[in-house]
């Protein structure tokens, strides 16, 4: 949709059209292209973002998705994603959607990518009937006005925590003699 405005003197001017479409898996190369640019932004060496092509079409696009993916375009040009997935609301009773990650490159902040990529999330969440829409950034994160904007609330009282590597291990060691705890997935 190309879209019409006006500059900060009031002069109307063309704006860059702005495409959103499911992600394939055929953008898995893109995907972790944008992955690997958010942990570039996020101040994060390049060696912590380890996930792969495969893991992309894989999960997103296998037997069992784990994930969904939007693609923005700018004027048929590929200017960011959101990826995210299910979770559950026990208070609401109803599922909400978690988005993992949102970015958008720098040369296309400030044209509305950003808005119309979560507008995007939004719909789908209330087309399914979800409750809500969860995410998490860094504390210095300067979108966090953007998310403010958007209606998000940051929920002061809840603190993220995660458990992962040899914790994640050790912790499940303790669980072995439960005997099978996974559902079959046959």
């Amino acid at each position: 949709m190309r879209l019409r405005g006006r500059n900060r003197w009031g002069i109307s001017i063309a704006q860059r059209e702005i495409g959103i479409t499911p992600a394939q898996a055929s953008d898995a190369a893109l995907i972790v292209r944008f992955v690997r640019a958010l942990a570039a932004y996020e101040k994060e060496p390049p060696e912590t973002v380890r996930v792969t092509e495969a893991d992309i079409v894989r999960d997103g696009f296998g037997e069992r998705p784990r994930f969904e993916a939007l693609i923005a375009e700018i004027d048929g040009v590929a200017a960011g994603f959101a990826l995210f997935f299910p979770n559950y609301s026990t208070w609401e009773g109803l599922p909400g959607l978690y988005v993992e990650d949102i970015f958008v490159e720098e040369s296309a902040r400030r044209h509305g990518v950003g808005r119309r990529l979560m507008a995007a999330v939004a719909r789908i969440a209330r087309e399914r009937g979800f409750a809500r829409l969860d995410l998490a950034m860094l504390d210095w994160n300067p979108a966090r006005g953007f998310y403010r904007r958007l209606g998000f609330r940051h929920m002061e009282l809840w603190q993220p925590f995660r458990l992962e590597s040899r914790a994640l291990e050790g912790l499940a060691r303790e669980s072995a003699a439960d005997g099978e705890l996974t559902p079959d997935e046959s």
